[in-house]
């Protein structure tokens, strides 16, 4: 009885094209666009700025100063039609207290504009402190010596150091890893829809009246589903590792074990598929089903760091992010994808998930009990 219970649903389940879809096609597309999407926010790699220079002053002065600009690694001498920004040397500007005109021509963003001015301030600073050094020398060679031995060199200023124990991934690492995690949880749609379409039929009554318990329905239910988050998780992952470097983006590497990648994306699977029961048992149609599932979705998404990575929210925002599922099964991806992690190191948010879809499970059957003896499972 039980294997034929097995059997239905996956006949159920495969003939449903519109909801496999929504569970394969919707993550993949998302994997693609966000990784794309993000690529430049998550890679750390230097700025560089194309600068057209108008020298209206012919100096020595001001020849240095283009010179110096010329020398930097971020500043690219371009002509004014491919230029971001025009830099304009007015006349009589090493003689005068006149001041350089900079012109934004292409957009950028703030923190962009903040990082040219201060690179073209340590520039245009250096110039005048090595200007002021040669006229203090021909009065005092101390004080010119005095000044001459400011720097403005950031490594003989201070110490930079960085914290290489913190991991942050890049936008491939992040994505495949939350959508695998979304993807998994729109499992609530179609499970809800078939849940609600036998009550209707009637068909869980008359599965009851043949002594088949609400337990075995259930996990007859999930079954089919617990083996398409598998295929789901797995072809995220080709996603990341073959698709998303044709768009010039990192690819995804399995740094981590494979097993472990397995073991967690089950105990997800156990997890979505928990909630998507317990949502469909208590909606009283599809509808309801869907638009509660799809709410409760995106909210524990942005809650968990699908939408919004953990690393870059508020300290009490990360905090709040350990309530939601969607942040254990990230976790640990993170754990497996970005410091090789293996079953051990993804024990506690393994047994975070089980336990979450154990129990949400438990209760679906005692709420199908309780719907049962009061006679609201009847279409």
């Amino acid at each position: 009885m039980f294997s034929a219970m097995v059997k239905k649903e996956f006949l159920l389940v495969l003939r449903d094209k519109k909801a496999l879809a929504i569970l394969f096609l919707m993550p993949a597309l998302f994997i693609l666009i966000i990784s794309v999407a993000m690529r430049d926010v998550f890679t750390q790699k230097s700025v560089s700025f194309a600068v057209n220079i108008i020298n209206h002053d012919k100096n020595s002065i001001s020849k240095e100063l283009v010179e110096n600009i010329s020398k930097q690694k971020s500043f690219k001498i371009v002509n004014k039609t491919q230029a971001e920004i025009i830099l304009e040397i007015p006349k009589g500007y090493a003689s005068s207290k006149k001041k350089l005109h900079v012109e934004i021509k292409e957009p950028l963003k703030s923190d962009e504009i903040e990082l040219f001015k201060a690179k073209l301030l340590k520039i245009v600073a250096s110039l005048k402190l090595k200007i002021i050094t040669n006229r203090l020398m021909e009065f005092s060679s101390e004080a010119g010596s005095a000044v001459a031995s400011v720097s403005l060199d950031s490594s003989k200023l201070f110490d930079l150091s960085y914290n290489k124990k913190k991991d942050i991934p890049n936008s491939t690492q992040q994505s495949v890893p939350s959508w695998i995690v979304f993807g998994m949880f729109f499992m609530i749609t179609p499970i809800s829809t078939v849940f609600i379409n036998e009550r209707r039929q009637n068909t869980l009554l008359r599965l009851n009246s043949m002594s088949v318990s609400w337990t075995y329905m259930v996990i007859s239910k999930i079954i089919p589903y617990l083996l398409i988050a598998q295929i789901q998780a797995w072809v995220m992952i080709w996603v990341g590792m073959f698709m998303v470097p044709l768009f010039d983006t990192p690819a995804l590497s399995l740094n981590g074990s494979i097993f472990a990648i397995i073991t967690l994306s089950f105990a997800l699977s156990i997890c979505a598929t928990g909630l998507a029961v317990l949502i469909a048992v208590s909606s009283s149609s599809s509808e309801q089903a869907s638009t509660i599932g799809g709410i409760l979705s995106i909210l524990l998404g942005a809650i968990g760091g699908v939408m919004v990575p953990k690393f870059i929210m508020p300290h009490f925002m990360q905090t709040l992010a350990n309530i939601s599922p969607m942040s254990w099964g990230l976790d640990g991806f993170l754990e497996i994808f970005l410091k090789g992690g293996g079953v051990i190191s993804i024990l506690k948010e393994f047994v975070y998930l089980s336990l979450f879809g154990v129990v949400a499970m438990i209760i679906s059957v005692m709420i199908l009990n309780i719907k049962m003896k009061k006679g609201l499972l009847g279409g």
